[in-house]
């Protein structure tokens, strides 16, 4: 699938979620990256500070950072059914981690 396709069914993926959540994210871009080079088996990452842990004090940060990685999702797809459901996963999942739930709590409620 080439890159520029991806990079669309991650921005659909961004335009389903709810209204009242993407209002509520604050300083996260959302970026597609081939792999995670420490794991490249990774299909996303999300590096930042979550909401929850925000304190009076936070202000002046650069954007946190949610990845996607494209050619791991791949990897695992095998129809372009497949990977439009990954990357919508892959996508709640990591703004998940922006709202501060943990990979315990995404697994019980069947984003894991």
């Amino acid at each position: 699938m080439p890159r520029d396709r991806f990079e669309e069914l991650v921005a659909e993926a961004l335009d389903e979620i709810p209204r009242e959540l993407a209002r509520a994210m604050d300083n996260v871009v959302v970026l597609v990256e081939d792999r995670d080079p420490g794991d490249p088996t990774l299909l996303g990452l999300y590096h930042g500070i979550a909401l929850t842990e925000r304190l009076s004090h936070y202000g002046g940060e650069l954007p946190d950072r949610i990845f996607i990685y494209r050619e791991a999702i791949l990897d695992i797809c095998e129809t372009e059914d497949d990977v439009i459901d990954e990357v919508a996963i892959t996508v709640v999942h990591e703004i998940a981690h922006h709202f501060g739930i943990d990979d315990a709590r995404l697994h019980e409620l069947g984003w894991g």
